[in-house]
């Protein structure tokens, strides 16, 4: 089926004459005329009656006027989203972090980015570090941001803040000076701990190792906010990200350090370098 007729059967029947709608679309009237003659024989059906110097649908034609417009404007549709995805500014970007980092940070970031791509979607998947490169590998998402924990020829990655280790507990509990607390200190407190598979987690554990102390462990856990509550309740000290968000609890919060130097780490968003990715996803990046 020619879209060109179709295009011309609407405008005949919109603007009443053939005059007038080879104005509209930029054609000569015997070249409309000749359009509207293929149609009605591709249809085996007469769409028009003439009325003077007017044309005039036929009862079948009416019939057939909102279905061809509805064909049109699904077609345009298309076009303009084949327009979309050809320029880089619509589709479906899927995104791996950690809890904390899709709280504290993508929760204020993705408002502005939606303003500037609105015709993307983000679909946000929680995953640490070592459960993202699974994902990346095999194509379920096109970015993971993670702490940068060394290079790997497979992927992309762009430097973004950095974290660094902290540790929460009651105000009441006169924890390090100067804001500042080194980790052998922290061996006589019963510590909170987010479970093995965070970052802040490996860093500590290898700092502990470094200091050569054995840590007390009350609790290990996944939740980060669940060792918060428990540090405000004055149970024993939280490790924690810097990146996390904090401002609902009422804590003392100091910097981890080993020899007078901080605990801390590089975020990175990172990509499978043997997989393009679509041109929103750089910007998302950037």
């Amino acid at each position: 089926m020619d879209l060109r007729r179709l295009r011309t059967f609407v405008a005949i029947a919109e603007l009443g004459t053939v005059s007038r709608a080879a104005l509209r679309l930029h054609i000569s009237q015997p070249a409309l005329s000749r359009r509207i003659k293929d149609l009605e024989q591709e249809f085996g059906l007469r769409l028009f009656d003439r009325v003077g110097r007017r044309v005039m649908l036929t009862a079948i034609g009416e019939q057939l006027l909102e279905d061809c417009r509805t064909v049109l404007g699904q077609v345009d549709s298309l076009g303009a989203r084949v327009d979309l995805l050809r320029r880089g500014g619509s589709g479906v970007l899927r995104v791996a972090a950690p809890p904390q980092t899709i709280e504290s940070v993508l929760s204020r970031f993705l408002p502005r980015y939606t303003q500037r791509f609105p015709d993307v979607r983000v679909r946000l998947t929680e995953a640490l570090g070592h459960e993202q490169l699974v994902l990346l590998e095999h194509g379920e998402v096109h970015l993971g941001i993670r702490h940068d924990q060394g290079s790997d020829r497979r992927f992309e990655s762009r430097a973004l803040s950095t974290d660094e280790v902290l540790a929460a507990c009651a105000p009441s509990l006169q924890l390090g000076g100067a804001g500042m607390i080194d980790i052998g200190s922290l061996v006589r407190y019963p510590l909170l701990l987010l479970d093995s598979g965070y970052s802040v987690r490996k860093m500590f554990d290898a700092a502990c190792r470094l200091a050569e102390i054995e840590p007390k462990i009350l609790v290990e856990s996944r939740a980060p906010h669940t060792l918060l509550a428990l540090a405000e309740d004055g149970h024993g000290v939280a490790i924690i990200p810097s990146i996390l968000t904090t401002n609902r609890y009422n804590l003392r919060i100091v910097r981890v350090a080993h020899r007078n130097r901080p605990l801390r780490e590089r975020l990175i968003v990172q990509w499978d370098k043997r997989r393009p990715i679509p041109s929103y996803a750089q910007s998302f990046c950037e």
